[in-house]
């Protein structure tokens, strides 16, 4: 558990210097050159992404129970990832209007991955490791909301079928995930 939670720590303590620590972020990327930033900041998020799975993966080994799920509640789970997966897509793809409309879908996509599972996962390395998650995507929202505020942008154009591809990619992925990549990467089928 020690190796998921120091990969946690790493990865989310990196990503919530804007957080935390907009300022000294700022203060970086002048004095180092965003390019530089970047790198530094890709470079701590593979690594703490990789010590948390990992980790996560020998919790898995020797569970700790805390509850029993109902399996009912993997079909909520299987729901709920729909809009998730387009939200996904929607901080991808330019001009599209759920973007426009909710600001910041990929901290709302974490948000939902991260409650979904919590539902159907019991085990503490599961409940820390979504928990750190959730928290994390729940300051991250308010901290980018707060500053949408604080230096607001011009409204985007947005156009339908930028917003039709965006539901469209995010029902495929969508799709091949929950069909096959969650079995084979997971090693937990999502259906069956």
């Amino acid at each position: 558990m020690t190796i998921m939670i120091l990969g946690l720590l790493i990865f989310l303590g990196g990503h919530s210097v804007r957080i935390f620590a907009e300022s000294w972020r700022q203060q970086q990327i002048a004095a180092r050159g965003e390019g530089t930033w970047k790198l530094a900041y890709s470079a701590v998020a593979v690594i703490g992404l990789a010590l948390a799975i990992y980790g996560y993966g020998l919790t898995r080994l020797d569970p700790i129970h805390i509850w029993f799920p109902p399996m009912g509640l993997r079909h909520a789970v299987a729901l709920l990832m729909l809009p998730a997966f387009i939200m996904l897509a929607a901080a991808y793809v330019p001009r599209n209007a759920i973007k426009a409309k909710l600001g910041h879908p990929m901290m709302l996509s974490v948000k939902i991955w991260a409650f979904a599972h919590l539902l159907v996962n019991g085990r503490l390395g599961d409940i820390l490791f979504f928990a750190a998650f959730l928290v994390w995507a729940i300051l991250a929202f308010k901290a980018a909301k707060q500053r949408s505020r604080q230096h607001p942008s011009a409204p985007q154009a947005t156009s339908l079928p930028a917003t039709l591809a965006t539901i469209a990619i995010g029902v495929v992925a969508y799709g091949l995930f929950a069909f096959y990549l969650h079995g084979v990467l997971i090693g937990v089928p999502v259906f069956g």
